[in-house]
């Protein structure tokens, strides 16, 4: 079945698509700052079972709407309410953590076209994609989580160490610094660093050379690379349960508070190094 037929069938409400031959460009588009709440959540786990059922589809190429945020990070609120949720027993993943190994395993092959900021649960988005591009003049990565006193719980502890190495990664989710895309691309974080003048050719131009091949042989390549890159199921829980120990606690409640009072998730405060405000709290 075709994508436009499901697509009449199913309401989004910060996804756009546009379709040409066998790619499909998805732009994000979620209030000021791309914030991943449920809303976006909710619209790419319906996205990805749209995909499984799309036989027309090769390529998918996920682009923002918002020249200054790819995806900001996860909703903070969303985490605070983590208290409320049953404690997880190291033997399930998270909600988000599924959407983000579906999408890892999709028939399709996946790019991130990178240009703004993708922090926290954004970098971990991307993290679960095939591969990923971004701007020298604009792309901000991190993962900022230990500063709230939180852990990069929806993938990055177990997808980061593979692309970058231990130490590396352990920078990145220790040192929570905003990394650019030239650092970005020397450590494996992502894939190549490009102009913003350039980048958006580069990628249409990978994702319908790769539409052009048979798509029994995309389909079988990526199986292989997923076999030989797997993540222990087993892993995935155990981050989903040390994020839930760590979200829970009385003192990262108090940050995560704290840092939203403090303006943590307006525009003004995100196009800023988050450590500006984690530093106060």
């Amino acid at each position: 079945m075709h994508f436009s037929d499901h697509l009449k069938k199913t309401t989004f409400k910060c996804l756009h698509f546009i379709t040409n031959n066998a790619v499909l460009n998805v732009a994000i588009d979620n209030g000021e700052i791309n914030l991943l709440d449920r809303v976006l959540l909710k619209d790419l786990y319906q996205l990805h079972k749209i995909l499984m059922q799309s036989d027309d589809i090769k390529v998918v190429v996920f682009r923002s709407a918002n020249t200054e945020f790819f995806i900001a990070h996860a909703d903070i609120n969303m985490i605070m309410a983590m208290k409320d949720a049953q404690q997880p027993d190291g033997k399930i993943i998270s909600p988000m953590q599924k959407i983000f190994e579906n999408y890892s395993q999709l028939p399709q092959v996946t790019i991130a076209e990178i240009d703004g900021i993708t922090r926290g649960g954004g970098s971990e988005f991307v993290l679960a994609l095939d591969m990923r591009f971004a701007t020298l003049e604009n792309a901000t990565l991190a993962q900022p989580e230990a500063a709230l006193g939180i852990i990069a719980g929806a993938g990055g502890c177990n997808r980061l160490p593979p692309l970058v190495g231990k130490a590396r990664a352990l920078e990145i989710l220790l040192g929570c610094e905003d990394f650019d895309a030239a650092t970005a691309e020397r450590y494996g974080y992502i894939n190549r660093a490009l102009s913003t003048d350039n980048i958006a050719s580069f990628v249409d131009k990978l994702a319908q050379q790769i539409a052009s091949f048979p798509r029994q042989a995309l389909i079988a390549t990526k199986q292989q690379i997923n076999n030989a890159c797997a993540i222990d199921p087993l892993a995935l829980a155990n981050e989903y349960e040390q994020m839930y120990r760590c979200a829970v606690a009385d003192t990262t409640q108090h940050n995560m508070a704290k840092a939203l009072s403090l303006g943590m998730q307006t525009k003004e405060a995100e196009l800023q190094s988050l450590l500006n405000i984690t530093k106060q709290l």
